[in-house]
């Protein structure tokens, strides 16, 4: 294979099929989205064979647990990508939408058009969910997607594929509106990134080397996040049974996610009644806790927390904990070490929740919650593309709105400037 002219000739259909995705009615788009949908339903089997043969490699290469996890498909994840599409359908197109009409003096009306990016790069390691989820967005969107899974996930992507790629030509849109590469060179990534005259933006998701990699090297603007160390702050003024369960619930719920907790903070003058019945649901679950010295003298038995712990992604049942002395430490802390990602607190002060509102920084800022609900999926969006933890464009799970931009028009009825 000529991976040169195989990226360029991808390139290059994408563009032909955005065109045609930017005129295409909403009724169409859903047409294709239920289509998609019905293929992953009727073709459940195939896709776990798939996937079975690419957990039977990844556990052959020695993949992490957690990347094996992130990687795996079973009933449950089949059934959500399957209602995250459904429920993108039930949502109102955002194409086309116009706002800020207004009168001029001059009696010329101008407002803002929403419109498509145009077509969307996806690079994306492990989860073959990624997939659907992001063709979905797109489409839905009105942009065409090119698709570049990692190879430990080649035979479920490709699976995944075909359901989309037959969805899209039941419903009579191009095929190549959502192309999903089908080589496993690491090359393609160097030339899906430079293909600026095709693709407008892109998008990585997965570890931080990729991410810093794609971020230097694009010549295309990228949408990401590079870490998710999220952080859950328990005020003294909490429901301790709801702030055990949510912190509980944070960590263990799923460990290889960028919501999960990474860093739990509790205020001193609750630690004693927090932190051993706490610990105790932890050890339960086998997660390793690292602690600073306040929170070692009431939990002997676990490790002492490094300075690098603060600033870790363990996505691994691993949890480091601070005790501070009150709001203002947990703040500063957070403004320190979060990676703007998520954060949460746990009180019934209003007021101090309002001041934590306000103070973080982050992307997603939670109140009594886990956060593990920082996600596409439950914030109504459909699915997500990303999460983007940068400040302009959008912000926090990426979805249709995110995929799209605006461009001012203008009604006139014959004025001409004077």
């Amino acid at each position: 294979m000529n991976l040169q002219a195989y990226m360029l000739g991808v390139g290059q259909q994408a563009r032909e099929a955005a065109q045609v995705l930017a005129r295409t009615s909403t009724g169409d788009k859903n047409k294709a989205l239920e289509g998609i949908a019905q293929q992953l339903e009727q073709h459940d089997e195939p896709l776990l064979a798939a996937n079975a043969n690419d957990l039977e490699s990844g556990t052959a290469k020695g993949l992490e647990n957690a990347l094996l996890d992130r990687l795996a498909l079973n009933d449950a994840r089949i059934k959500n990508m399957i209602d995250g599409l459904r429920q993108m359908i039930a949502l109102p197109d955002p194409i086309g939408g116009i706002t800020d009409l207004n009168y001029r003096p001059s009696g010329i009306q101008v407002g803002r058009m929403r419109v498509p990016l145009g077509v969307v790069g996806i690079i994306y390691e492990s989860r073959p969910n990624v997939t659907a989820d992001a063709a979905g967005l797109c489409l839905k969107s009105g942009n065409a997607t090119i698709l570049r899974g990692g190879s430990e996930a080649i035979h479920s992507n490709q699976a995944i594929a075909k359901c989309i790629q037959a969805g899209l030509t039941a419903a009579g849109l191009p095929s190549t509106a959502v192309q999903v590469i089908e080589t496993t060179d690491r090359a393609a990534v160097g030339e899906l990134i430079r293909l600026s005259e095709y693709v407008d933006v892109i998008i990585p998701r997965g570890g931080k080397g990729l991410i810093e990699r794609i971020t230097k090297e694009a010549r295309i603007p990228v949408i990401k996040h590079l870490d998710g160390i999220c952080h859950t702050y328990i005020d003294e003024q909490a429901d301790f049974d709801k702030a055990i369960a949510i912190a509980y619930n944070a960590k263990t719920q799923r460990y290889g996610t960028c919501n999960t907790m990474e860093t739990l903070l509790v205020a001193e003058s609750c630690a004693a009644q927090i932190l051993p019945p706490l610990a105790a649901k932890y050890e339960a679950e086998q997660v390793e806790l690292r602690g600073c010295p306040a929170t070692q003298a009431l939990l002997p038995n676990i490790k002492l927390a490094t300075d690098e712990d603060w600033d870790t992604e363990y996505l691994a049942p691993i949890l480091s904990i601070r005790i501070v002395k009150d709001l203002d430490e947990a703040i500063e802390h957070i403004r320190l070490h979060s990676s703007q990602h998520t954060d949460a607190i746990i009180t019934e002060n209003w007021s101090r929740a309002r001041r934590f509102l306000t103070e973080v920084d982050s992307s997603s800022v939670m109140v009594n919650t886990s956060t593990r609900f920082a996600d596409g999926f439950e914030y109504g969006l459909g699915a997500e593309i990303g999460i983007r933890t940068d400040k302009f464009h959008a912000r926090g799970p990426v979805g249709l709105e995110g995929l799209t931009s605006q461009k001012f028009i203008v009604l006139g009825d014959g004025q001409i400037r004077q």
